[in-house]
């Protein structure tokens, strides 16, 4: 049976630097996080866990197509790894400084299922996707991809709590919380005007993003696009319509805060969004969008009309089982800081900006 509680524990574990044990149909593997393991006499791994793009980068032998960025890849070296060498080749902040390394070759996983679920389990911890492997060190705790399953069913998130909360934009208004057993995530929806049945709600999809939304930002448009979906939601309401913000708890499309800003250290040297992403070996979208239509359905809402200019983020709805009868363009300016931002948006993930 799948307990979704191990995988709460597993990334309670990554957090504080502590071995875990992933297991799964094909194997197991005992993993140590380059990044937060704290550092201990004779630890040395003969091989380490990193992702396809972090191969890619190495330039190794036998080198994986990295067109999936974020898969596993196990490697070795002409000697053991200990930490400081893990986490040096896991961060691509010091690809510049340490720009010859290796040799290493990659080995086959035989626990392929169980690597694949590592890197996600490090993605929702918010670490950097490498790991030392079978160190010795004790296992704190153990998780299977059938656990990992089981944490992300949508199904899992119910309605915590629900008031009457005026804001700028809008006086009537209310928040409604939510949040699943073992995610400690609370997402939120506002709810704008009057909830009806018979007019179909003008609805956003906004990712948490502290650097935009609280500190005011210029590298992205998260802020000004929050503050102009609830104005339009706001005359929606006026108009006797009414408008509902999802505000989902998935920092940096998915990737969290620490890694969006190393993210943020990469563009400085020159790459792109999608770019910087990949080097980090993580994939540059990573939103639960299931999350999202789980939301919706539990407000009992049927059918929307998306604020957004991502058509694929349509789709996705979509194929969630989300009537979207409209794509409500959302277009803002841009300043000196974003513009390249807003055209990675355009030309590598298809948002419609022109």
């Amino acid at each position: 049976m799948s307990d979704s509680r191990n995988v709460a524990k597993a990334l309670d574990a990554l957090r504080h630097g502590w071995a875990i044990r992933v297991t799964a149909a094909d194997g197991a593997l005992d993993l140590l996080p380059a990044e937060t393991a704290y550092a201990q006499p004779g630890i040395y791994a003969a091989r380490l866990l990193i992702s396809a793009a972090r191969a890619a980068t190495l330039k190794l032998a036998n080198q994986r197509d990295a067109a999936v960025p974020e898969a596993p890849v196990m490697i070795h070296g002409a000697e053991p790894f200990n930490l400081s060498a893990a986490r040096n080749l896991a961060d691509p902040a010091q690809d510049l400084g340490s720009p010859l390394r290796g040799p290493f070759k990659a080995d086959p996983i035989e626990a392929h299922h169980a690597a694949v679920a590592a890197m996600e389990m490090a993605r929702l911890a918010g670490i950097l996707p490498a790991f030392l492997i079978s160190t010795g060190v004790e296992i704190a705790a153990e998780v299977s991809a059938e656990d990992l399953a089981a944490f992300k069913d949508p199904l899992n998130l119910t309605i915590q709590a629900r008031a009457r909360l005026p804001v700028h934009a809008c006086e009537h208004a209310e928040i409604v919380a939510f949040r699943a057993r073992d995610d400690l995530r609370e997402h939120v929806a506002l709810v704008i005007g009057t909830q009806t049945s018979e007019r179909a709600p003008v609805v956003r999809l906004h990712s948490e993003c502290l650097t935009g939304d609280i500190l005011g930002s210029l590298k992205c448009d998260c802020g000004p696009q929050l503050d102009a979906a609830l104005a339009r939601m706001a005359e929606e309401a006026n108009a006797g319509g009414w408008g509902v913000l999802l505000y989902l708890r998935q920092e940096g499309r998915g990737i969290g805060l620490i890694n969006k800003l190393r993210a943020y250290e990469l563009q400085d040297q020159g790459f792109d969004t999608v770019d910087a992403n990949e080097r980090l070996g993580l994939p540059s979208e990573a939103r639960d969008f299931p999350v999202a239509a789980r939301m919706l359905d539990l407000l009992g809402v049927r059918s929307i009309r998306l604020l957004t200019n991502n058509p694929q983020k349509v789709a996705t709805l979509q194929a969630l089982g989300v009537e979207v009868t409209e794509r409500v363009a959302h277009q803002l300016p841009a300043n000196p800081h974003n513009q390249r931002y807003l055209d990675t948006k355009r030309d590598r993930t298809g948002h419609l900006l022109r």
